[in-house]
């Protein structure tokens, strides 16, 4: 996948300087990744994925016209999509759950995050309508500073901050994507500090890839899903099952799901 032209960066003109026991450190990030690539062994491609281990039916059509044939099926409901324990924004007790499955070196994810997530926000999880749960799903043969970006959110999450690094990550997606993996890890190292967190238990948080199994969990469960690539959306409960919803969807998109299923 190409980056836009705004994306792209001179990395000539940046400048991160890592000393040796850094550089020690850092390159137990590195055996972590290739743990993961070898684990993947090339399925989380954004193309082919097994079918999902879950019950699937199709919504029911209640107009009286007759659908076309794309029409006719609907939308897919899945049933008993997990939470997990990742991160929850919003009223935890919310009647509405959006499960998002991410990757933060996707630019879809990204403009998910900056055009789509403050107007979900604004609209339905500040109500205390709808909360949202981020859950990993990154891309590793072609995104290959997801993982530590992964990393370096749940290691935030560890201290609180979930969030301010989620942000801080996907707004300064073009200056890291483009860095060798020893550069990005060091530069989430930089953020984790410009967020106040304790730097030396960010520090080996990340180094030691603690949360890697967690975010190998992520990949299963969107996997079994039927995540096929990113970002990949359930919207819903138990009780009424999850749309899903695939790519950079608009808000409208979203609207338009939220709203039905508020009334069920």
């Amino acid at each position: 996948m190409e980056d836009s032209e705004s994306d792209i960066i001179k990395k000539q003109d940046i400048h991160i300087s890592i000393n040796k026991s850094t550089y020690n450190r850092l390159i137990l990030a590195i055996v972590s990744v290739a743990i993961v690539s070898a684990f993947l062994g090339g399925y989380v491609t954004g193309v082919e994925t097994t079918e999902p281990k879950v019950i699937i039916r199709e919504a029911v059509d209640n107009s009286q016209t007759k659908p076309t044939t794309q029409e006719q099926f609907g939308p897919q409901i899945i049933r008993n999509i997990s939470l997990d324990d990742d991160p929850i924004k919003g009223n935890p007790d919310a009647s509405i759950t959006i499960i998002e499955f991410s990757d933060f070196q996707c630019p879809f994810c990204a403009k998910f995050h900056e055009t789509t997530l403050p107007q979900l926000e604004q609209n339905y999880i500040s109500t205390g309508k709808v909360n949202f749960v981020y859950r990993d799903f990154p891309i590793q043969n072609i995104h290959p500073n997801a993982i530590p970006a992964a990393l370096a959110s749940e290691c935030a999450d560890d201290q609180g901050k979930f969030w301010e690094m989620h942000d801080m990550i996907f707004i300064n997606q073009g200056v890291w994507q483009g860095l060798e993996i020893l550069q990005s890890v060091s530069l989430f190292k930089q953020y984790a500090t410009d967020l106040v967190l304790d730097s030396d238990e960010f520090d080996l948080c990340i180094d030691s890839g603690k949360h890697l199994e967690e975010i190998l969990n992520d990949l299963d469960d969107g996997r079994q899903y039927g995540v096929t690539g990113t970002p990949g959306f359930f919207v819903g409960n138990e009780k009424i099952g999850f749309t899903k919803l695939i790519g950079a969807q608009p808000f409208s998109s979203f609207q338009r799901v939220i709203e039905q299923q508020l009334v069920q």
